[in-house]
This record gives C-alpha cells, sequence and structure tokens, in this order.
C-alpha cells in the first residue's frame, strides 16, 4: 500500500535533484502572475480575464531573459497578453486558443491594430454610446442561455442587452460591429448576478435561483447601459492615449507581426513547422479542476456557443477537470515516435506514479470528494508531456521556454507540478536553467486545511532552455506503469 511517507520521500529526493536552480525571485508577486496588474493596463483592462498573467510580467521576462530573434509563442493564449507584449516589442508573436471567449479578445484587439482608420472608429464608438440608440424601443436579438446561466440577468438588464445586439448589428461598418460586440461581452459578469468562482460561477442571493450554500452577496451589480457605456469609452480612450509607459522603447519600433490559431494545442502544435520559434512564454491551466467552460459560460452563451459544443470544448481542452475524459485521439494527432517518447517520459515519473496510485487508492476507498481527481490528475500531465515534447520540436536551438504554473494539493499530498515538469521536460532535451519562486506561495483550501492542516504552495515561474547544441541520444528510459 502506498503511504504518505513514500510520497513525502519521493517529493524531498526531487527537490533536492533541483535544489539548485530552485530560486526566490523577489521581482515577482502574485499581482504580476495573475490579472490583477492588468486592471490598469491599457487595452489590456477591456476584458477581465482573471486566468492570465499580466503584461508586466511579459515585460520583465522580456527584460531579463535573452530571447533570439524571431517569433514567440504562447500554445496556451488567453487573452494574447504574451502575443501583443511581444508585438509592442516589435517581435512577431503567435498564440494557439481552444476557448471561443478567448479567441474573441484577441482577434478583436489584432483587428483594431490593423485599422487605418482608428480616429474614425474612435469618434464612431463616442457617437454609439452618447446618442444610446439601444434604449429606445424596437427589435431584439435574444440571449440565447445555457442551462447554467438561465438567469443569470434580471428582465431589465436582458432587454437592454439583447437592444443593444439589434442595434449593432444594424450598423454598416464591420470592425465597429465587433468592437461594440465585444463591449457588450466585456461587460457580461459586471451586470449580472453572477461571479467566477475556479470550478464553477457563483450565484447572489439575489438572482432567485436556489443557493446551496451560505448566501453569497456580489455587491454591486451594474445597470446595463451605463456598464456597457463605460466600456465603449474606455476602449475609445485608449485607443486615442495608449499607455507607452509599460516599457522603455522608441516610439519608432515597429510592431511586430500576430497569428492565431484557434484550436487545442494539442492538435495544432504537431502542424507547426519544427525549430520555427525563437522562444516560447505561456501559462497553461492549472491541475485545479477549474472549469472555464463554467466560469466563462455567460461568454461562451453570448458567442452562441450550445450545450453540445460546450461539451465538447470542456472535454477538448488540456485535462484540468474531473469531468475529462482520457483522450485517445492523441497519438495519431502526434504521430507514434513523438507520442511514444512523450508517453515515456511521463510513465517514467516515479513520484508522479506514487501519487496517483495513492489517489486511487483513496478513490477506492471512498475518501476523495470527487472521484474523477486520480484520472484528471494523470491525464493533466500525459498531456502536458506531450505538449513538452511538441514545444522541444518547435523552438529553435537556444531558444527559452518560460513557463507560469502552480502547484496544487489532493487529499493531503502536495504534487510539485514544476518539478515533475521539469524532470519530464529535461527527457524532452531542455535544460532546465531556474524555477522562479515567488516570496508568498498560496495557501491551501479552506477544505484541505481543516482536514490536512495549513500548508503553503509553491507559485513558480519555470526557465527552460533548448541546447543550442543538439546532445547525443540518450538511453530507454525506464517505464513506470500509470492509471488511466
Amino acid at each position: 500500500m502506498l503511504t504518505c511517507d513514500t510520497i513525502d520521500h519521493l517529493d524531498k529526493k526531487l527537490t533536492a535533484d533541483f535544489s539548485n536552480i530552485l530560486e526566490v525571485n523577489g521581482d515577482l508577486d502574485r499581482r504580476l502572475v495573475s490579472f490583477q496588474a492588468n486592471k490598469t493596463a491599457s487595452e489590456y483592462r477591456w476584458c477581465k480575464y482573471k486566468e492570465g498573467f499580466s503584461s508586466k510580467l511579459i515585460n520583465y521576462i522580456f527584460d531579463t531573459i535573452s530571447m533570439p530573434n524571431g517569433p514567440i509563442l504562447d500554445p496556451f493564449a488567453g487573452a494574447g497578453t504574451t502575443m501583443f507584449v511581444a508585438s509592442d516589442r516589435g517581435k512577431p508573436s503567435a498564440g494557439i486558443e481552444l476557448l471561443p471567449h478567448s479567441a474573441s479578445i484577441i482577434q478583436t484587439r489584432m483587428n483594431l491594430r490593423k485599422c487605418n482608420n482608428q480616429i474614425d472608429i474612435i469618434q464612431g464608438l463616442r457617437d454609439f454610446a452618447s446618442e444610446r440608440s439601444w434604449t429606445q424601443k424596437g427589435k431584439t436579438i435574444p440571449f440565447q442561455h445555457l442551462r447554467i446561466t438561465k438567469g443569470a440577468f434580471s428582465a431589465e438588464t436582458q432587454r437592454s442587452l439583447e437592444r443593444f445586439r439589434w442595434e449593432v448589428q444594424t450598423l454598416n461598418d464591420d470592425l465597429m460591429r465587433q468592437v461594440l460586440q465585444f463591449a457588450c461581452m466585456c461587460v457580461l459578469e459586471k451586470i449580472s448576478f453572477t461571479r467566477k468562482d475556479g470550478q464553477y460561477l457563483r450565484w447572489d442571493h439575489r438572482s432567485g435561483r436556489s443557493v446551496r450554500k451560505t448566501a453569497f452577496d456580489k455587491g454591486k451589480i451594474f445597470g446595463f447601459n451605463d456598464a456597457v457605456v463605460d466600456k465603449i469609452n474606455e476602449i475609445a480612450f485608449d485607443l486615442e492615449s495608449p499607455d507607452n509607459d509599460l516599457f522603455d522603447l522608441p516610439e519608432t519600433v515597429a510592431k511586430g507581426s500576430i497569428d492565431l490559431f484557434e484550436g487545442s494545442c494539442l492538435s495544432v502544435l504537431p502542424k507547426l513547422r519544427a525549430r520555427s520559434f525563437s522562444g516560447l512564454i505561456t501559462s497553461p491551466p492549472y491541475c485545479n479542476r477549474y472549469d472555464y467552460t463554467r466560469t466563462y459560460a455567460l461568454e461562451l452563451a453570448y458567442l452562441g456557443v450550445g450545450e453540445d459544443a460546450l461539451k465538447h470544448l470542456r472535454q477538448t481542452m488540456l485535462t484540468c477537470t474531473v469531468e475529462n475524459r482520457f483522450k485517445d485521439d492523441l497519438e495519431a494527432v502526434s504521430g507514434s515516435k513523438k507520442y511514444s517518447d512523450a508517453m515515456n517520459a511521463w510513465q517514467e515519473q516515479e513520484l508522479l506514479a506514487n501519487i496517483i496510485g495513492f489517489l486511487e487508492q483513496a478513490k477506492v476507498a471512498g475518501e476523495l470528494n470527487n472521484s474523477g481527481i486520480p484520472r484528471m490528475v494523470s491525464g493533466y500531465f500525459r498531456e502536458m508531456a506531450l505538449a513538452i515534447f511538441e514545444f522541444e520540436r518547435i523552438l529553435k536551438p537556444g531558444a527559452p521556454l518560460v513557463m507560469v504554473n502552480d502547484n496544487v494539493r489532493f487529499h493531503g499530498i502536495h504534487i510539485p507540478v514544476d518539478l515533475i515538469l521539469s524532470d519530464i521536460a529535461s527527457k524532452a532535451g531542455f535544460d532546465i536553467e531556474k524555477i522562479w519562486v515567488l516570496p508568498k506561495g498560496k495557501g491551501n483550501s479552506s477544505q484541505q486545511m481543516g482536514e490536512h492542516g495549513r500548508s503553503e504552495l509553491r507559485k513558480c515561474v519555470y526557465i527552460w532552455k533548448k541546447p543550442s547544441k543538439v546532445p547525443q541520444a540518450k538511453k530507454p528510459m525506464r517505464q513506470v506503469a500509470l492509471s488511466m
């Protein structure tokens, strides 16, 4: 029987192996590695993407880590922060994004940057906001709710929102329509009875829905008209007066090109040319049960994503929720050689094998609060291993890879995601240069703390590098069976 002591011993051994590259970085804090620092940043503040990192962090990375000339990739693009900062610094960039609401943020900002008549767009936005034509009686475009979003708005708010959508679609300018629809999407949470809360949408007690847990009050719920006018004017203001204080570069620096690939990175990466990127900066979904298809259900419903499409997105995204099932098509997508190498690295990781075995024991004993946790943890690292091997293939020699991620804890067991992924990355051929550790970590959940005591988890930024020279072939890896 696997015990906590066995896992603790293996954890300490792996930590010792990487002790020389674990480095506390006093320049970093939780604001930089989250959306918090973007709340006041021009353009980045338009749409609240709480799972993303800040533009200041990406600028810090560019200022601190040497990046060869060439395009930068973010395979989990989110709201596109890596791409837009790279572009502002004159570097071409590309991103891969599966979720439609995130792709919509990126696409809208990309189109605004390509626009040759921004002055007309700015004036058009202000005129539309000032006229408030949607406040008059007229036709509407219904908001097609998902089951988990029904009742999210008051009747008055929903009427105003639906009138707004109609008035926008009558405009002749394609970009104006896109920006105004984007502005509307950006205020959905603000005008609703919901708040994004990690694994689900949390409902305010005023919603009228039966709330299982303690009554929740999200505070002020904004009216649609004022909220959307404020957002439109904010966009116009930022377009007219961009914030140039994020970094010190000459105004003559030409913006780099931006490309967006829509879809799962597990499907898109194998299609990208080998050795085509000079750097990779990203933050993948964490292994923490957060379900983006639920927390962003309002935005997805707004974009016309239906029930079946929602389920498909949930199963297609990188495994990070207890509802994700085993993906059995990855070998066909990635190719047998790459798949085999990645699976060997995943199966060889001894600490991970023991963690999953321990969680499987707890599941059989009925001790887990969700029986899908072992499958989620196993699937997460399996898919991340495959992604890491693809990262190595598409990066140029000497290119750095920078990744923001969190360690996690389930059933009292610490899972050092940083060390496990770094170990897998070393098998893929990366040099593990350092792992920046934030001075202040993340506490475990109240439920975990109540059962297993207080424990702080590392929050980290990994810096790996593809060697400049191709290493000699390594010996075959020993395999350790992992549960699916």
